[in-house]
Parts: structure tokens; sequence; C-alpha cells
């Protein structure tokens, strides 16, 4: 048995809180890195005796494209997977169920799934520092007894998870990053693009058609050289803040004794807005 993570974090936080189940599983976990444009993943196999964590962020309350790409090509072969989304303090809407369906579509047994908030990677007033340390004091209790119910063979014959079909409608976002006069063209950004929208022989240009607005460039550039138009990132925080101001809490999916658990409370709605407070049990 391996323990995998499988990835879709430009900036970050996703990464977060994938390691809090990482670890709650107490051995070394394999890395898929799903922004590795350079990756062939139609070679990569697993095994049933596998456990995946698979985590990715919401992209407009969907899983984003080129990660559900990459996730398609996974030969699974009845991998146990532990679905993570995190998003922005917004909502989910129907990235969780949409990850379910890549995934059982490529193969995997969906045990648990996830929730959880982190800081939104534009607007960074919106969940700032999280996930914070009681969320993943939080997150190693349910991944502990994720593990515990996958020892003990107490597997779901279907995860039943939030969200509508046909999904919400994505188009990207408006915000892409620019490059300022004091880039060095390093050529990092270009190499770590996930969908290769930064030409590595002239880095100072973005393709914004190519670009999905991930921030990853501006994240890991060593001179700050690149940065996002303030004011149209603060009319988007003014658009977001009556959805988005008030703290969300982390929303827990699992199964027991063939009986659909809420181990976090929500409320069916389109845009998803997860409500309650959290128990564990």
């Amino acid at each position: 048995m391996s323990i995998y993570k499988i990835i879709f974090s430009p900036t970050g936080g996703t990464d977060k809180v994938a390691n809090s189940f990482v670890q709650a599983f107490g051995q070394e976990a394999k890395t898929i890195d799903l922004t590795d444009f350079a990756t062939d993943f139609h070679q990569i196999s697993l095994t049933q005796e596998d456990i995946c964590m698979v985590a990715v962020p919401s992209f407009g309350g969907r899983v984003p494209a080129i990660a559900a790409e990459r996730l398609e090509k996974i030969r699974a072969n009845g991998a146990k997977a532990i679905l993570i989304v995190v998003y922005g303090n917004r909502a989910y809407d129907d990235t969780l169920l949409e990850l379910k369906t890549i995934l059982r579509n490529s193969g995997f047994c969906c045990v648990a799934a996830v929730a959880a908030v982190a800081e939104h990677s534009i607007m960074h007033r919106y969940a700032q520092g999280r996930p914070d340390h009681k969320d993943l004091e939080e997150l190693s209790q349910f991944a502990k007894q994720i593990r515990q119910r996958i020892e003990e063979g107490r597997i779901p014959d279907d995860l039943v998870l939030p969200g509508s079909s046909p999904y919400r409608e994505y188009h990207g976002v408006p915000i892409k990053p620019v490059t300022k006069k004091n880039c060095t063209n390093c050529g990092l950004c270009a190499k770590k693009c996930p969908v290769q929208a930064i030409p590595l022989t002239n880095p100072s240009k973005t393709d914004h058609k190519k670009c999905i607005s991930c921030m990853r460039c501006i994240g890991i550039c060593l001179t700050h050289s690149r940065s996002i138009n303030k004011i149209l990132a603060a009319i988007a925080a003014n658009k977001m803040k009556k959805v988005a101001v008030n703290p969300r809490k982390t929303n827990y999916f699992s199964e027991h004794n063939c009986r659909f658990v809420f181990l976090h409370s929500w409320k069916p709605s389109h845009p998803m807005q997860p409500l309650g407070s959290a128990k564990i049990f």
C-alpha cells in the first residue's frame, strides 16, 4: 500500500489542507503534482490498496479545468480517494460533486470528502491566515477517523455529496497578472506556470487567453515583479463582500454503517452556502 498526495495547489493553500491528511496516515506520501505540465499523467497507474488524498481548489465553484483534464488521465484501478476541496470563503458550489465524478470515471473509490477554507488567492482579505491552527487540528481529527474506517474496511458504496448537475458555469476571471519593469527574466514563473501561459523565451509576457488566474507566478516571483491590477481587484473584492465576509467552517462528509452522515451541517442551495458549526463524531 502506498499513500499519494494528488494535488493542484498553485499558491499553497490547498497543500496545507492536504498535508494535514497525509500526516494523519503516518507514512510518507508520494506526490503527484497536477500543476506540472511536464508530467505524463497517462503513465500513472495506481493499485486497489493505495490511498490517495486528491486535493484541488475551487475555481468559481468548479474543479480547475486543467486539474480535471490531468486527473482523467490517471489509471486508478480502484485506489481509495479522500476528496479535498479548498475554497476562499465564498462557496464551493459543485466542486466536490464534480471531483467525485471525475475520480469515479478514472476508477477511484471515493471514501470521504472535505471542503475546507483557505485564504483567497486573489482577494487575500477573505479567510486571511486560514487554514489556521484550529482548522488543521480539526482536519487531522477527521483524517484519523477516516484512516480507521479504511483499516476496518468500512468503505461506502457511494459517497453522497452536495452539488448540482449540470455544474455551475465558470468562464474564468478577468484579473490577470502583469509584469513590472523590474522583471529580471529569470524564467521561474514560466517554468512553474501550470498552463504554460508564460513563454520561457520572454517571461515578462503573459498569454491572457491561456492564463487561469491561479496567481502562482505572483507567489513565486523572487523580485516581486508580477502583480494584478489593484482597481480590478478592489472591484472584485467589493462584489464578493456580501457572500464572503463571514467566516465559513469546514464541511466533512463520510458514510457510516450504510447511512449518510454529514459531519458538518450544510444547507442545500445553489450556489452552495455551507453553514453550521463543526462536529466530528
